[in-house]
């Protein structure tokens, strides 16, 4: 039976539910944050609060995306989805490099110790200190998917290994993986990397993809088989075009198994727990009158519990 693998276990993949496919539940003190303290987002009550509220809403799991040594933080995301009762989904994997200072390990180890690192995370637990080391005590709650991100830049030999380590672990665990993309840039050379080394596109998603308003790159991107994350829908100035709507309407009728939505939350700034606008609640409020609007509410279901069941849940079972 498919599953998905949450911070507090596994469950069958039928019940995940209505699903926020790109967020930033929990980022703890780290790196970026030091200097970009709207990056903080570790108040286990604020986040409960803001949660329990999506949950009224009808919101059943959030995919959480800061992956290994980025701010997160097992023990607070297990408590969080105990006190409101939604599934967590948290990852392992690399971000940006942005996201870490020169010296990090990420540039030494090797494409086998990432690949290492990243199934124990998998299969034995995440480490309470989020390898911030030299300490590691591992937890029992265990990540969910694979995280990796390439920026404006194309492709580099240092992310390439990061992309083998990734379809290592995604291999030998059967995990899911999602990416990161810069505005859209590079989404399709991602897939092609992705299929070049073997990895299964039906477990893929890559994010932020409808900042990219060429309609021909969006459609090549869909025809490699890989899934899409959309989450611009509220940064869209007002009175300019909204290009999430816009490949939503376009899209949706063509390939309605490859699209899914979040927002991407990942400054208090747009936490209303926090003090900021306009919520979480967004997505399932204005976000799908948008959609009803547009007479794409039909698309619900796809995009918010189908899909997610599907690019989330896990080839295999492993112990």
């Amino acid at each position: 039976m498919p599953f998905i693998r949450t911070i507090l276990g596994d469950l069958p993949s039928e019940k995940m539910g209505i699903t926020f496919s790109h967020e930033h539940v929990v980022i703890e003190e780290n790196y970026v944050t030091l200097d970009h303290p709207d990056f903080l987002l570790n108040d286990v009550e604020k986040i409960s609060a803001e949660l329990q509220d999506l949950k009224t809403l009808g919101c059943s799991t959030m995919v959480d995306t800061m992956p290994a040594n980025a701010g997160r933080n097992p023990i607070k995301s297990a408590a969080i989805s105990h006190q409101t009762g939604i599934n967590l989904i948290v990852p392992t994997g690399i971000h940006l490099e942005q996201y870490y200072p020169a010296s990090h390990w990420r540039y030494t180890y090797t494409e086998d110790q990432l690949s290492d690192l990243f199934i124990a995370d998998i299969e034995l637990g995440i480490d309470q200190f989020d390898y911030n080391g030299p300490i590691v005590e591992r937890t029992p709650h265990r990540a969910g998917l694979i995280k990796l991100a390439t920026g404006d830049e194309s492709i580099t030999a240092h992310q390439e290994k990061i992309f083998r380590a990734v379809v290592n672990a995604h291999l030998a665990t059967g995990a899911p993986i999602l990416t990161h993309t810069n505005g859209g840039k590079h989404a399709l050379a991602q897939a092609e990397y992705f299929a070049k080394l073997g990895a299964n596109l039906q477990h893929i998603v890559l994010s932020h993809v409808d900042k990219n308003r060429d309609l021909g790159y969006q459609h090549a991107l869909m025809q490699t088989g890989v899934s899409v994350e959309y989450d611009s829908a509220f940064r869209w100035k007002t009175g300019a075009e909204n290009w999430t709507y816009t490949l939503l309407e376009k899209l949706l009728p063509d390939y309605p198994e490859q699209i899914t939505v979040g927002m991407d939350a990942a400054k208090n700034t747009y936490w209303r727990a926090y003090g900021g606008k306009p919520g979480l609640d967004f997505l399932l409020t204005t976000f799908v009158e948008q959609l009803n609007q547009r007479d794409l509410g039909n698309y619900f279901s796809a995009i918010f519990i189908d899909n997610p069941a599907r690019i989330f849940s896990f080839e295999k079972h492993n112990p």
